[in-house]
């Protein structure tokens, strides 16, 4: 009943074990992956004909975790998977850059790659495995792809490459110094295809040597998806590229001159103006069989790319006037925004975005419900990029992929160099909104976010810049690395190499490649042009640090504690009482973690002591030997009872009262009366052993003895 193909080889310290033949076999392409005891299926299907007119290529990937895959229910009122995650999200992207690229140029069906999460096992992290399974189910389905890809992930530690760490030595890198980075790379059996990374300012060179040792260890994995495909593909998918060549020649002809002049233009909306005018006039110059041909688009499309392309290896000079290694004029300011904690806003040519920062407290932590357990984030950064940052008047709504892979990009470029949570107990939110945009708005928000949050006040290790470069690879070989890339460099160009770090090392590196893969080469020689523009930017930023505010007024103010864990529950008290009592004496926010540090927030310095007062009497022991200030409580005949330490009362006796004899403690003592004591141990029992007599009742300090004078005899 089934034709299974079932492949494995030994891959670091796992087996990873490729089947197919068995499960969805309806599906164009489908393979389950198992590293260890993660298991991924993906499912690939095509349409067999492309959609009237269309003129792109509509690949999309969905990556599904399954809360049963890691034995889980999930939470919320449907106790169902719902809107997709932003592990999800970010998985997807990541599976999506790399085989985009390696379609056959002019393949404009359809393509659908599913990724289910079936089984994890807490030690391997399924993106990769996911990535795996997406790349063989498109090598057998017969589609026009280029492949097969494999990826993998890299750690570093103590200078050593690490191949698929685990994933508890990846999550919140920050707070494991061991651990600088978690690196993710895909490529084929001869060149690197995308780089995705969080990095703890590692050198250019040891970021280089990542992603050689990335690409050298997926290379087995590629062999074995070869294998598997030499016994189970499909037959190829009968798809010839449309030849346009006629088509071309035609656009060429007719528009060349003044698409030329257009791109010559260097301010972003008079040149897409003139560029749509130029694209106009080609129609215009057309015939009706010509306008209707489905290739037109890219016919205007590749006239575009080899003017922008060829004039910039041929001449140096880029569209804007700038040399190749030139960054455009930067201008940062801070504290724009009266109200918020920390703001900046940072322009750099025809991008720019504000950036604000806010402080909070630890109940505006975002609990994150993961297949590995739930778990806290106190650093959230959110990227936003409404139409009117580009001139266009477009929907608006919640945040798409793009939105979330480009404000993680930014997370990971800043929190490399956040404070430790004990040394610096806030949740820090950092909002981008872009206003303008033209080339490489995540790097502003990574410069940005820096400026702010450096503006309220955040102790920042360092501060932290970020640079987009692009890449121009000519058929024969000849090249451009460019600095600073602009939209229509982006667009038509075959590199998106962005690169952020401090003057000391890279924190973050993403690249996205358009053709077959780069050569180490231009990879090191894009790292060093990087980081000169890096440290232009950095000096840049610098300027607007020296005018930073300081730590907002409107900020809360929060101080930290620790007590015993086995005190936690004396702090809480029965059902809570004790806490809401300090809340409402104090006026202050009070957090406690299992772990017994307490957080206590306020704008006002007095109610932040008030609460740290009231908790210390709860935990403090009374020591030995120590004068305290109480309150008497209750009289009996035989002393008087004093709260002199929290809720702790001790017994005064009758004779430790004064230094003369009492008929009965009333007569120099009433309940309320406040007065001194010193503790002067604990009996058998336990009991508590105060006196009055001993201590100055109007100081407070301990009565000094008279001195007996010794009578001399002789």
């Amino acid at each position: 009943m089934f034709n299974e193909v079932k492949k494995s080889i030994q891959w670091g310290e796992e087996t990873l074990t490729l089947e197919t033949g068995k499960v969805a076999r309806q599906a164009d392409g489908s393979v389950i992956a198992t590293l260890g005891e993660t298991s991924v299926m993906a499912n690939v299907t095509f349409a067999k004909q492309p959609k009237p007119g269309q003129d792109f290529f509509p690949l999309t990937v969905h990556y599904q975790e399954k809360y049963y895959a890691a034995g889980k229910v999930p939470g919320g009122f449907f106790k169902r998977e719902a809107r997709p995650t932003e592990k999800e999200t970010l998985t997807a992207r990541l599976i999506d850059r790399p085989i985009r690229p390696l379609f056959v140029e002019g393949f404009k069906n359809e393509v659908l790659v599913m990724c289910t999460v079936l089984s994890h096992d807490l030690v391997n992290d399924p993106d990769i495995v996911a990535m795996i399974a997406a790349s063989a189910a498109l090598t057998i389905s017969g589609a026009p792809f280029m492949g097969p890809i494999a990826g993998c992930r890299v750690g570093f530690e103590d200078g050593d490459y690490i191949l698929n760490p685990m994933v508890e030595d990846m999550h919140e890198l920050r707070n494991n110094p061991d651990q600088r980075l978690d690196l993710v790379v895909a490529g084929t059996k001869d060149a690197v295809m995308m780089v995705e990374s969080e990095a703890y300012e590692l050198t250019e060179d040891e970021m280089l040597g990542a992603v050689t040792f990335a690409h050298e260890q997926i290379q087995p994995v590629i062999d074995l998806i070869i294998s598997l495909a030499e016994e189970s593909a499909k037959e190829p998918f009968d798809f010839q590229p449309p030849d346009y060549a006629d088509l071309y020649a035609a656009v060429k002809a007719a528009g060349e001159e003044q698409m030329r002049a257009a791109f010559a233009i260097t301010d972003k909306q008079e040149r897409t103006t003139a560029v749509a005018a130029a694209r106009e006039a080609i129609k215009e110059a057309l015939s009706e069989e010509q306008l209707e041909d489905a290739n037109l688009g890219s016919a205007m499309k590749k006239l575009e790319a080899s003017i922008l392309r060829g004039d910039v290896v041929k001449t140096g000079k880029r569209i804007d006037g700038r040399a190749l290694d030139t960054v455009r004029p930067i201008v940062c300011e801070t504290g724009l925004l009266p109200r918020t904690h920390g703001s900046a806003l940072f322009t750099r040519g025809e991008t720019q975005g504000l950036v604000v920062t806010t402080l909070g407290t630890g109940d505006d932590e975002q609990m994150i419900d993961a297949l590995q357990g739930t778990y806290r984030s106190n650093f959230l950064l959110h990227y936003n990029f409404p139409p009117y940052s580009v001139g266009e008047a477009g929907r608006v709504g919640p945040p798409g992929r793009r939105e979330i892979g480009h404000g993680k990009l930014a997370w990971r470029a800043l929190q490399a160099v956040l404070p430790a949570a004990t040394d610096f107990p806030y949740t820090v939110r950092v909002v981008s909104e872009i206003t303008e945009s033209n080339g490489s708005s995540s790097m502003a928000s990574v410069c940005g976010g820096s400026l702010s949050m450096m503006d309220a006040g955040v102790p920042l290790k360092a501060p932290v810049a970020g640079v987009a470069m692009g890449l121009i690879l000519e058929e024969d070989g000849s090249y451009a690395v460019l600095t600073d890339i602009l939209g229509d460099e982006d667009h038509l160009g075959d590199m998106d190499f962005k690169v952020a770090g401090t003057e000391n090392g890279i924190t973050s590196l993403q690249m996205d490649i358009k053709v077959a893969g780069i050569t180490p080469e231009i990879m090191k020689k894009a790292l060093a042009q990087a980081k000169e523009g890096r440290l232009h930017i950095l000096g840049e930023m610098n300027k607007a640090l020296s005018e930073a505010g300081d730590f907002s007024i409107h900020a809360p103010r929060i101080e930290t504690m620790q007590v015993p864990t086995d005190k936690i529950r004396e702090v809480i008290g029965s059902g809570g009482k004790v806490i809401r009592e300090i809340v409402e004496v104090s006026g202050a926010k009070v957090d406690i973690n299992d772990d017994g540090v307490i957080k206590i927030a306020s704008p006002n310095n007095e109610s932040i002591q008030k609460a740290y007062d009231m908790i210390h009497a709860i935990v403090a022991e009374p020591e030995e030997g120590a004068i305290y200030k109480g309150t008497v409580v209750k009289i009996v005949d035989f002393g008087a009872f004093v709260n002199f330490f929290g809720k702790r009362d001790g017994l005064v006796h009758v004779s430790q009262i004064e230094n003369r004899r009492l008929n009965h403690p009333s007569d120099v003592l009433k309940e309320g009366q406040e007065v001194w004591v010193k503790l002067l141990g604990f009996d058998d029992r336990g009991k508590v052993r105060l006196s009055m007599k001993v201590v100055d009742q109007e100081t407070g300090e301990e009565a000094k003895k008279e001195e007996k004078k010794d009578k001399d005899d002789d």
